[in-house]
């Protein structure tokens, strides 16, 4: 591989950079906020089921009063 000085290096990462197509603040915001959103949900689903399950191993087992 070629070495490349780096003023040379930071020109092709300013040129690269320039091909980026960057999301709008809007876009951002709305994939965050989804983000969050997917979370919640995963950590609510995984409560309820845990809890079910706990409750179904208690009955079985004989330890629910």
């Amino acid at each position: 591989m070629a070495k490349v000085s780096p003023i040379e290096f930071f020109r092709q990462v300013r040129q690269e950079t320039a091909k980026v197509t960057w999301p709008s603040r809007k876009e951002t915001l709305i994939t965050t906020a989804m983000v969050f959103l997917m979370g919640l949900v995963a950590a609510l689903f995984f409560f309820v089921v845990d809890t079910i399950l706990r409750f179904g191993v208690q009955l079985i087992l004989g330890l629910g009063s």
